[in-house]
């Protein structure tokens, strides 16, 4: 799994570095494998090796079932960030989070979760199923 954070219009690289070390110290917590930052690719000759790192982007390694609790967390983190959206791709699809209203963004998470296989699937709402 990818993922990347856009900055609103006035943040800049360095803050946009900073709140993806936010947003990976956070996911680390979750029940993931790994969560590494991405390069860009090499390291060109006389460049400080922060070059290389695609500002903003994760690589996220996970088992399919910590999939729902890694979309709630990065949901509800950009809330209250200077991050406009926060792009995740898994294989060939991908869903952008903005903070826009919970039940928006639990909705769109439920159709993402939902065409990933039956451990992905949306948790039943309070009062269903049982």
């Amino acid at each position: 799994m990818r993922l990347e954070l856009t900055g609103r219009q006035d943040s800049d690289q360095e803050e946009l570095d900073e709140l993806t070390l936010l947003l990976r110290e956070r996911l680390l917590e979750l029940d993931v494998e790994a969560v590494e930052t991405i390069r860009s690719g090499d390291v060109p000759d006389g460049a400080k090796p922060v070059d290389a790192i695609a500002v903003g982007a994760l690589a996220l390694t996970l088992a399919p079932i910590a999939l729902r609790s890694v979309l709630d967390l990065v949901r509800t983190w950009i809330e209250n960030r200077p991050v406009r959206t926060v792009s995740v791709t898994l294989g060939d699809d991908s869903l952008e989070l903005e903070a826009v209203s919970s039940a928006d963004q639990r909705r769109i998470v439920d159709a993402f979760l939902a065409a990933h296989g039956p451990q992905a699937e949306p948790e039943p709402a309070a009062g269903q199923g049982d």
